[in-house]
């Protein structure tokens, strides 16, 4: 199933990878992007290769340290161990923090949230995470603005807990214009909740989409394209 973005984006999102990074939490976010027609490359500490915590094996595109903000459409961060048991990742949370100084917008999920905590980027913005006491452990005074949700995005900054992939996804491609409004829902309802009819409404919008396309450049009628409207009226 593809987007129906109506502008074809081209900034690039960075998606973070370093040791044990629970690479199940951003699929459904990064696939979606991609199709969507952002560019995802990844981002290591280093370029050297790193192994996910189901046994992936990633070479990083590029090193932290090359990674400049006003190249990015978003920063991506999993969660992972590390987050909890040492300063190793908190270069990418500094990072994080050159992003959102710069209007980029950083999206973390589970233990990257944790990582926020600590920059303190979560002191004065809405968020969410594996659950309130999870956080209140980093020290940070952002406690006021936790959010008991699936999902959050306050002040150009995306969080979820580690059980709501598909939540996470949702506001990450709504933030940047793959879904929207019904199609969003559709989209989220079908992942999360399994929900055919939401195939059916995303289905249809695309047969909208291409015809429109296909008469744009000439290469199809009217009434192939009243006949995507007729579908999505359906």
């Amino acid at each position: 199933m593809s987007s129906n973005s109506p502008v074809a984006p081209t900034r690039t999102v960075y998606a973070a990878v370093y040791e044990a990074y629970a690479d199940w939490e951003t699929g459904h976010t990064t696939a979606y992007l991609a199709r969507g027609g952002h560019p995802v490359r990844t981002v290591g500490l280093t370029r050297d290769p790193v192994t996910s915590i189901g046994g992936l094996r990633i070479t990083p595109d590029l090193a932290l340290d090359e990674l400049r903000a006003e190249d990015a459409a978003l920063l991506i961060l999993a969660g992972s161990d590390l987050w909890d048991t040492g300063d190793e990742l908190a270069p990418f949370a500094r990072k994080a923090r050159e992003f959102v100084d710069a209007g980029v917008p950083v999206a973390a999920i589970c233990g990257a949230t944790a990582g926020l905590a600590r920059e303190g980027l979560l002191d004065d913005r809405k968020h969410t995470s594996a659950i309130s006491y999870y956080l209140a452990a980093t020290g940070y005074d952002g406690g006021k603005h936790y959010v008991e949700a699936d999902a959050v995005t306050d002040g150009g900054i995306v969080t979820a807990g580690p059980t709501e992939p598909v939540a996470f996804a949702r506001e990450v491609l709504g933030l940047l214009g793959v879904y929207e409004g019904e199609l969003l829902d559709a989209w989220y309802r079908l992942f999360h909740d399994s929900d055919p009819s939401a195939y059916e409404t995303l289905a249809a919008a695309e047969a909208e989409a291409e015809a429109d396309a296909e008469v744009e450049t000439g290469t199809g009628t009217g009434t192939e394209a009243e006949a995507g409207s007729e579908a999505a009226a359906r």
